[in-house]
């Protein structure tokens, strides 16, 4: 029987093709893009879930009240963790520092590298359940231990054993291999984490021993493993005042409030305000799930519509079926059974759909995802996704279908009535409804970067070029560096600085001004920097002067933006002086605010100070009359003659200020790259409901024709219809999608606002979509010779 089934429903595929492909096509795009965001999904979710203690790790965080609003930190005061071992041992298995994580210059004899990597205590291998390849995971209980991953031990060692082996870190730490573990997946936080150092090694390099006020700074991150009997969020509600209770009365005012993060909310639940959660990437989740389930719906229509559609051209079949015995039950499978080959078929294609377009889907997503061809939960779900598809796609036909009264069909009297086109119709305007919200949605998104990217950065990006640098060899020689660097015609001008332009150095709470409320509690952003810096980086002054070395008086200046003005309330800045550090400073100049962080959030107060140490990095300014590769050729050679010990590296300003961009440019790729999809489908099932009327009618357009009317008569005839549902889905889509995206865009302080004229060309353009879609059968039905359908009349 299932033999016959089957058999039947291939040779209605076959005798009609282009339904059958309109119908396979149209469900394997479905499927291909369900599936695609399918396996995003599962990335995200599963995004740290390499650690078998996944759900027992936990990351410390604080909230504190700075400018008048409750901010959260990850990095906390170092003192913290043996607090936490020692009154709250019961509720911990491990605590855990890391610190210092970040590129290194890691040394194996003359061989110098890049690493990224960083400091952490003993028990940090055990907590993350590393997978060691060679060595073991306690090896950092020896203090000049560290341990490598699979792929820097490849970069270095080759494929010879490496414990034992000795490396150079930052030209200063001599290490030995302990151990060598397998690379961590890029789905996790600690990704690319390629050598871990004991944190003795930090503690030494840096000099913590020595510190006056452990309790002030936060620059350690963290973690904890929970003990078996241990609740995490009563827990968290027991250390909230740890850190209070150590502080100073200044840092009291704080108001710091420890927490816990559990380690499953750390990638989707990263986002905070006002010290509460507010969410994060999981809207994304949501959003694309949301958009995987329309777009299958989407070519699930298609099937139904163009099922229903021709439901008069086999009324005939099922009457024959009917009256020679067939019950109504056979008939039901015989209709599941061609959707369910449909479904196969288009689940065969979808498959290699989305095996072609992964490379690239990878690269516009930032993700390394991989069909889970040897998992049974993937064929399971699949499978039973399909049968799924199958079975809502072939319902709505399969009852209709069969309903049919054979005494009726067979003396031809069964005509369709004008109620039976209202679910097609319906069906129509619901996936136009989505395709619309899908387009407006992409374009809002896209809207919201291009404002960001507009909005003025406070300084010149242009030919700038900032060289990381981690030793004190260029300091010490900056005269020197410099003049070679201008003889090489190369650079117009340099200067030091503890970050490049793009990046924080650090905030500081030590500031005082007169009439500052002596309640508040503030966080400056701070940068230390060299007399050239301004110049080199293009700052824009709206009062007073740069720093200059002409002045010595400079060493104890600021240089303040406007943030920290409008946030003080100094009416004549100039006139004014502030206290940093206990030191009063005068404040010489006012820029422009930068954007440092984020460029959609808010610029914090910032103050610039001339650093009389060591930079983290060289700023350039690149001679504009000559290309950037000729000029980093001729200033190469400069860096490694002064600075023999550190590879050359560089970054390009502007290109860095891009990555800003890099989540919603990726979320704004993907959502044109599905919605274009949904667009295709709706045209494809648009196709072939216009063939199908254009069919239906034929006879009618063939009378109108011999009664005199013209091509653009029929054209207008057969495309009102579509015209009028495309009109009512664009009614219901643009409130819904202003409604949508409006809420979205509450997440940016810095935001474009929704124009009209997007909900405008949106609905031209859906307009124009469908008449282009639905012209050709439209134009070919009224090109037609009339005699030909005609005469059989």
């Amino acid at each position: 029987m299932i033999k016959n089934y089957l058999k039947t429903a291939w040779r209605n595929l076959i005798k009609n093709k282009v339904h059958s492909f309109i119908n396979i096509v149209g469900l394997s795009v479905g499927m291909a893009v369900a599936m695609l965001i399918g396996l995003w999904i599962w990335d995200e979710l599963s995004f740290n879930k390499f650690t078998s203690n996944y759900d027992h790790i936990a990351q410390v965080k604080q909230n504190v009240t700075n400018n008048g609003e409750v901010q959260t930190w990850e990095n906390v005061p170092y003192p913290l963790a043996a607090e936490l071992r020692k009154s709250y041992s019961s509720d911990f298995k491990y605590v855990v520092m890391t610190a210092g994580m970040g590129n290194h210059i890691v040394a194996l004899d003359n061989k110098k590298l890049t690493r990224n990597g960083g400091y952490m205590e003993n028990q940090g291998p055990d907590m993350l359940t590393l997978k060691m390849l060679a060595g073991s995971r306690g090896a950092l209980k020896d203090p000049s231990s560290i341990l490598i991953s699979s792929s820097t031990a490849k970069a270095y060692f080759g494929d010879a054993d490496a414990v034992d082996k000795t490396l150079k870190i930052d030209n200063q730490i001599i290490a030995k291999v302990g151990g060598v573990y397998q690379d961590l997946p890029q789905n996790s936080t600690f990704a690319n984490l390629q050598f871990i150092g004991s944190w003795e090694m930090f503690y030494n390099a840096n000099d913590i021993k020595s510190m006056n006020e452990p309790w002030r700074p936060n620059f350690v991150s963290l973690y904890v493993l929970m003990a078996g009997n241990a609740n995490m969020a009563s827990v968290s509600l027991k250390i909230r005042d740890v850190k209070l209770r150590h502080v100073n009365a200044v840092l009291a005012k704080k108001k710091p409030a420890l927490f816990l993060q559990p380690m499953s909310e750390w990638h989707l639940y990263d986002q905070f305000k006002d010290g509460k959660n507010i969410g994060g990437r999981i809207q994304y989740v949501w959003m694309f799930g949301i958009i995987g389930v329309f777009v299958l719906l989407l070519a699930c229509i298609n099937f139904m519509n163009l099922s229903t559609a021709r439901s008069e051209k086999r009324a005939r079949e099922v009457g024959i079926r009917k009256a020679i015995g067939s019950l109504r039950s056979q008939l039901i499978y015989q209709f599941f059974s061609e959707s369910l080959l449909c479904v196969a078929l288009a689940f065969l294609l979808a498959l290699l759909f989305v095996t072609l377009s992964l490379p690239v889907f990878n690269e516009v997503a930032d993700k390394q995802i991989a069909i889970l061809w040897s998992s049974p939960l993937f064929w399971i779900l699949s499978i039973g996704f399909s049968l799924l598809t199958g079975l809502i796609a072939g319902s709505y036909p399969a009852l209709y279908l069969s309903s049919f009264k054979p005494v009726r069909v067979l003396k031809g009297s069964f005509r369709v009535g004008k109620l039976a086109a209202m679910p097609r119709k319906v069906l129509v305007v619901v996936q136009f409804t989505v395709s619309v919200i899908l387009i407006i949605g992409t374009i809002v998104v896209f809207r919201q970067i291009e404002f960001a990217k507009d909005r003025p950065v406070g300084y010149s990006r242009d030919g700038l070029v900032s060289v990381p640098i981690g030793t004190n060899d260029i300091h010490k020689s900056y005269e020197a560096v410099k003049d070679e660097l201008f003889k090489t015609g190369a650079v117009v001008s340099m200067a030091e600085g503890d970050v490049a332009p793009t990046e924080t150095a650090g905030s500081t709470s030590a500031i005082e001004w007169k009439g500052k409320d002596p309640n508040l509690s503030v966080d400056f952003k701070q940068n230390g920097v060299s007399p050239e810096y301004g110049k080199t980086a293009g700052w824009q002054f709206a009062a007073g002067r740069d720093f200059s070395r002409e002045f010595l008086t400079d060493s104890m200046a600021v240089v303040i933006n406007k943030a920290a003005v409008k946030f003080m309330g100094l009416k004549n800045p100039l006139a004014e002086s502030l206290t940093y550090y206990g030191n009063q400073f005068k404040i010489i100049g006012v820029i422009n605010d930068i954007i440092v962080d984020s460029p959609y959030g808010q610029v914090m107060p910032t103050i610039f100070f001339m650093n009389k140490g060591t930079g983290s990095t060289v700023l350039l300014k690149i001679n504009p009359k000559i290309s950037a590769s000729q000029a980093l050729e001729k200033i190469e050679p400069v860096f490694k003659h002064f600075n023999p010990e550190q590879p050359f590296s560089y970054n390009f300003v502007d290109q860095a200020y891009a990555k800003k961009f890099g989540n919603e440019q990726r979320i704004g790729k993907l959502a044109a790259f599905f919605a274009s999809l949904a667009i295709l489908i709706s045209c494809l099932g648009l196709f072939g409901m216009a063939s199908f009327m254009a069919e239906q009618r034929i006879k009618e357009i063939g009378v109108r024709k011999v009664l005199g009317a013209s091509v653009f008569n029929l054209w207008s005839l057969l495309s009102t219809d579509f015209i009028r549902l495309i009109t009512i889905s664009i009614l219901i889509a643009s409130p819904l999608a202003w409604y949508l995206m409006h809420n979205w865009l509450q997440h940016f302080d810095y935001r474009s606002i929704i124009s009209v004229w997007i909900f405008v060309l949106t609905g031209l353009g859906a307009i124009a979509i469908t008449l282009i879609t639905v012209s050709f059968q439209s134009i070919k039905a009224a090109l037609a010779n009339p005699i030909k359908s005609l005469k059989t009349e």
